[in-house]
């Protein structure tokens, strides 16, 4: 028996009261950045992997450690750069000279929470070894093939791609990340506090709040979440409309998109809005939610023509006028 939106507010609103101490426990190191904290959790809780774009010295790095200290389970973090190999990340099989065997070496790849630290910065072959683990959830070696652990979950950082000695990444992988964050400066009282607080090493020490096994149940509350009818079909539309904008008398993107977003992002984009609604105490998804999270989703997904690139139009400016277009129900 279905429950009703009562019941499952009411749950929603139980399960999700960890939330605010996760969020606690991040604001004691993060200053500012509400919504990089917000994305965080909701990566975290909707099963999805998160890109952390931003320039150096944005509290990226940190965030994500901090994220890791307030959560219970294993963290590695992988340093990208330019010398490292696939057998790095995943793994490899190495030599016993004793016994005359090979054994398998697993990588830091085997962990709960994965920290790719400026992903950018390491070759595409060394990015695509990241591509089974994060669509498929397992990881082979030689000719084994080992499953990994839930939760799994990769934070990639990276810096803008026209920095110097940084690659862009494949677009497949790119796919692969649930949402992509763009990370800017903080304001003027936020730098202040961010300084003095530096300065003066006052820091509160992190304390882990939640484990595995919360994280998975609030899981299964998230998929709960009602979704209407209307929201379904407003959410549809917005992908929809990155492909055919004729179609919702938005003539003049059609020479803007060369590739519009794909389904991957129909699906993204309604697990990141229950998710939203979940961390925001609710047990049922508003447009607001889908306008609040549709950026982070598809940003990343639209692809410009050269047109659109030679008139400085960026995909953030097409999906702000998509969503602005776009009939709310």
């Amino acid at each position: 028996m279905e429950k009703s939106i009562k019941e499952i507010d009411e749950i929603v609103k139980n399960e999700s009261l960890f939330v605010s101490e996760v969020m606690g426990e991040l604001e004691k190191t993060i200053v500012g950045q509400k919504y990089l904290l917000q994305r965080l959790l909701v990566g975290l809780l909707s099963d999805g992997h998160i890109l952390l774009e931003g320039v150096p010295g944005l509290a990226k790095t940190l965030a994500v450690k901090t994220l890791a200290q307030s959560v219970d389970c294993k963290f590695s973090r992988i340093q990208f750069t330019p010398d490292l190999l696939p057998g790095d990340i995943i793994g490899t099989m190495v030599f016993n000279p004793k016994t005359g065997d090979f054994a398998v070496k697993k990588g830091p790849v085997f962990a709960n929470l994965i920290l790719a630290d400026e992903i950018n910065r390491a070759p595409a072959k060394v990015q695509s070894a990241l591509l089974e683990a994060m669509q498929e959830r397992q990881v082979s070696i030689a000719e084994k093939t080992f499953p990994l652990d839930e939760p799994f979950m990769v934070l990639a950082t990276q810096n803008p791609i026209e920095q110097e000695g940084t690659y862009p990444l494949p677009e497949a992988q790119i796919d692969r990340f649930m949402l992509k964050l763009k990370i800017t400066y903080p304001d003027k009282k936020e730098e202040k506090e961010i300084m003095e607080k530096v300065s003066s090493n006052n820091f509160e020490a992190v304390k882990k709040v939640v484990n595995s096994d919360r994280i998975k149940k609030a899981r299964s509350s998230v998929r709960m979440v009602y979704m209407d009818e209307k929201i379904k079909d407003y959410i549809v539309d917005i992908v929809i409309a990155t492909r055919q904008p004729d179609d919702y008398k938005i003539k003049d993107l059609k020479n803007m998109i060369l590739y519009g977003a794909s389904p991957r992002a129909s699906i993204y984009l309604a697990e990141a809005s229950k998710c939203y609604a979940f961390i925001s105490g609710r047990g049922y998804v508003t447009p607001e939610d889908v306008k609040n999270i549709a950026p982070d989703v598809l940003r990343h997904r639209i692809i410009l023509t050269y047109e659109a690139e030679a008139e400085n139009i960026t995909s953030e400016d097409i999906v702000k006028r998509l969503l602005s277009e776009v009939e709310v129900p």
